[in-house]
């Protein structure tokens, strides 16, 4: 960390959260007013990124997930929402579930429009981008990776389970994680923020999904 913090002049940071689920998007629901507060605040945030994870594979996004062998969209989506301008028209459509028992049932609006960008643009990441400006997001959003990667876990009985869905159901059991395929790479522009940041942060979250 840099001096930022302790200067009494005014100053901006560049801030990193690294994260998924819910966590996440409420540390940035929270974060997103002190961007470019400099009117206001003696230490605002310069820029604000979040990297994050798409191991998810349960619900909405495990199924676009499968059928349409894409990302999961839905932490991102969330994150999303949590950085926009406070548009509630628009922060209510990105959040809407379909009801029904039908193949709409249970998807929200913001994942199948993210899902749709991806097919458009053939580009995951380019589809966050875009979603992000329509939303007027408050910051910078990256995937961990753009790999599609898997989270495993070891227990320590020796057995394996696959998957963020059942690693979170095996408790206290296990004896280290990883993800597959191992050799997964992260974004140039997620190690770009990462090498700027003055502030990282990791979490909230769970502890092993």
């Amino acid at each position: 960390m840099k001096n930022h913090l302790f200067s009494t002049t005014p100053q901006g940071l560049n801030f990193v959260a690294i994260g998924g689920g819910n966590g996440l998007s409420t540390l940035l629901s929270g974060l997103k007013r002190y961007v470019k507060a400099f009117e206001t605040e003696p230490i605002w945030v310069e820029n604000l990124s979040a990297i994050v994870a798409v191991s998810d594979d349960g619900g909405s996004s495990g199924r676009l997930r499968d059928e349409l062998q894409m990302l999961p969209p839905g932490d991102i989506r969330n994150c999303m929402v949590a950085l926009s301008e406070d548009s509630l028209l628009l922060s209510k459509l990105f959040r809407h579930r379909f009801r029904g028992s039908g193949e709409l049932g249970g998807h929200s609006f913001g994942n199948l429009f993210l899902a749709a960008l991806s097919e458009i643009t053939g580009d995951f990441a380019e589809a966050i981008k875009l979603s992000s400006e329509i939303l007027a997001s408050k910051g910078h959003i990256f995937p961990a990776t753009v790999t599609d990667v898997r989270l495993a876990a070891e227990l320590e009985d020796g057995r394996i389970v696959r998957g963020e869905t059942n690693v979170s159901k095996v408790g206290n059991s296990i004896k280290r994680l990883y993800l597959e395929p191992e050799n997964c790479q992260p974004l140039p522009e997620t190690l770009a923020a990462l090498c700027k940041a003055d502030i990282i942060t990791i979490g909230p979250g769970s502890l092993f999904t």
